[in-house]
């Protein structure tokens, strides 16, 4: 087996024909000047050569669905093995990607808390147990005398697939009709649904009168519907609501079910697990103040007011508003106080405001008034569920007093210290054992790479480029590869001198894994830590591109042609400036700074 990567010929971009060989499973860094080809040699020859390699071991079809790389221009490459990238960028712009997705480790509590979390009533709070036929009668008997229902069993729930056959065996048993992705359908009819999209299908039992003596007939077809649908029946009042009971989990007071619990119930990107609100996003985009006030110095209908400044309904109504508190709307907006503003703002005692007024017109208006009105707008927190993005019933669930949204909105460190003094009973072990350990481990992975300040809810746009390389460098450890070429681009940008020990832990742990980890950087600590480094220069851009050294930290510093060698051996050093340079008497000044983990700041 080789025991190098060996590059022959390299002439990508600034490179100037260079040979290099990298020893396998080292932690190799490669530095020079900025410009003088470190990322060229790493990224654009190495890195691509081995994707390229890869991808084209795939078949053509799913070669048609990535990004097929260019051959880079050299010579040879030997030894290569399947490479990842790990590069300073934001990992994903999605606002349903958060820390824990890209860590898997919200996978592994999905699984925690459908396996053996404790489901308690989403409306008063009790522990949730399981609900009898006789207890599902009691509130049905309960609705309006005359009201009209339909007993139906949901034989399936927002699954793939064609059921023609489960549809035929329906026919067969004597059923007639079955509300199909919300439709009614006739089961004598030829159903033909499409086998790549989610389906509903419930079928209808009993269609019956709410009277005195319907009890016998109620209670036999809800042991039939629950027969059906293992465990779960639904009640439609016609033209009314729609009640799922469950004989599996119920809440003894209120009589509030909640559906079997599964993986799915706790992610917030599947229908079965969303906040109904916001749709899993945690935000609603909903009218801003500081936009729709375009002039604060005006009155609102003579200048102040932007959309709505112009329309006859948001003067009648707010008028009514202004009339009933005693507001002269004629007044500058600014001059109002905070409490007459917030009252113009959401209106009071049944009169409404103009976020009000805004919304309702962005729900009746046509596409073209909606575009222009969301310009007009911000996202705010799902009033549903604060933020939460999970529907009541999943955010219920507790696993040792914390909801799956309470956990992941703990610090890396305190969640970290939480799942470590969790004690479970033998059953629960033998049920959730292995996810435990798992979650466990990678939390220490997160804090091994210095993001224990992190939260797992934390949306992973608003990860800076440094966090979101170093959450993917503790997902790939988490991955446990063996035998793979790990890129990484300056992982110790941004780093306390204290954190930076714990980062190159890490990478010496991910080499001792069996992995060959090559680093670009300018750390002087990270040089001396690796096994092997490569120097290239002497300068940048054009003249760059040249093989300087190569060899163990040591001989790098007795290298005397070596710029790196020279600082790294103490012959040149960067002085501490004597004096520093005087301030203008200007500043810039930053007020009650709030986003994210600041606490209100002052700054100048």
């Amino acid at each position: 087996m080789l025991d190098r990567i060996t590059v022959h010929g390299a002439r990508q971009h600034n490179l100037k024909n260079i040979d290099v060989e990298i020893p396998r499973n080292t932690l190799t860094v490669i530095t020079g000047l900025s410009g003088s080809g470190k990322s060229s040699l790493a990224f654009d020859t190495i890195y691509a050569e081995g994707q390229r390699r890869y991808v084209e071991t795939l078949s053509t079809y799913a070669r048609q669905f990535l990004d097929q790389m260019e051959r880079p221009d050299v010579d040879s490459i030997d030894g290569l093995s399947p490479a990842i990238s790990i590069e300073q960028k934001t990992t994903s712009r999605s606002p349903r990607s958060t820390v824990g997705t890209i860590t898997e480790i919200y996978d592994y509590l999905r699984l925690l808390y459908s396996s053996i979390g404790v489901p308690h009533c989403p409306v008063c709070g009790n522990e949730i147990s399981r609900q009898t036929t006789e207890q599902i009668l009691q509130h049905v008997v309960a609705l309006k005398p005359e009201d009209r229902i339909m007993v139906m069993a949901p034989i399936v729930r927002g699954r793939k697939g064609e059921y023609k056959k489960d549809l035929e065996k329906l026919a067969r048993q004597g059923f007639v009709r079955a509300r199909i992705d919300g439709v009614l359908r006739s089961l004598d009819e030829d159903i033909a649904l499409d086998k790549r999209k989610n389906h509903t299908i419930e079928v209808v039992i009993d269609r019956l009168l709410v009277k005195p003596g319907i009890e016998k007939r109620l209670e036999a077809s809800i042991d039939t519907a629950t027969k059906l649908a293992n465990g779960l029946v639904l009640i439609a009042v016609v033209n009314g609501e729609e009640r799922l009971y469950s004989q599996k989990l119920a809440c003894t007071e209120c009589g509030t079910s909640v559906p079997q619990l599964e993986p799915r119930s706790f992610s917030f990107n599947s229908p079965f697990g969303a906040c109904e609100g916001c749709s899993g996003l945690g935000s609603i985009w909903s009218p801003d103040p500081a936009k729709v006030i375009v002039d604060p110095s005006k009155p609102l209908f003579d200048g102040g007011l932007g959309p709505g400044g112009n329309s006859w309904s948001m003067q009648h109504r707010l008028q009514e508003l202004a009339n009933k508190f005693r507001i002269n709307l004629r007044t500058p907006y600014e001059e109002f106080p905070a409490k007459t503003r917030e009252l113009l703002w959401e209106g009071s005692n049944g009169l409404v405001g103009i976020r009000a007024v805004l919304e309702e017109g962005y729900e009746s208006s046509a596409e073209s008034y909606r575009e222009w009105l969301m310009e007009y707008m911000s996202p705010s927190e799902c009033p549903a569920c604060h933020g939460k993005r999970l529907r009541p019933s999943s955010l219920s669930v507790r696993v040792k007093n914390f909801s799956i949204a309470e956990f992941t909105a703990l610090p890396v460190a305190r969640s970290l210290v939480s799942a470590r003094n969790w004690k479970f009973q033998d059953r629960e072990m033998q049920i959730a054992g292995r996810v435990v350990d798992e979650i466990r481990r990678r939390l220490e992975f997160l804090s091994a790479v210095g993001l224990d300040y992190l939260s797992l809810d934390r949306s992973a746009a608003t990860l800076s480029g440094g966090e979101a390389q170093r959450i993917r460098l503790a997902t790939q450890i988490g991955s446990k590869l063996r035998g793979v070429l790990y890129v990484l681009d300056e992982p110790s940008i941004g780093l306390h001198p204290r954190d930076n020990e714990r980062l190159l832990a890490t990478l010496a742990h991910l080499r001792d894994m069996g992995n060959t980890v090559v680093v670009v950087e300018h750390d002087a600590e990270t040089i001396e830590r690796a096994d092997y480094v490569i120097d290239l220069g002497p300068g940048a851009g054009r003249l760059g591109g040249g093989l300087v050294a190569a060899g163990d930290p040591a001989a790098i510093a007795r290298n005397e042609g070596s710029l790196t060698g020279r600082y790294l051996a103490g012959a040149l050093s960067i002085p501490i400036p004597g004096a520093r340079r005087k301030p203008n008497g200007k500043k810039l000044v930053i007020r009650g700074a709030r986003e994210h983990n600041l606490k209100n700041i002052d700054v100048e």
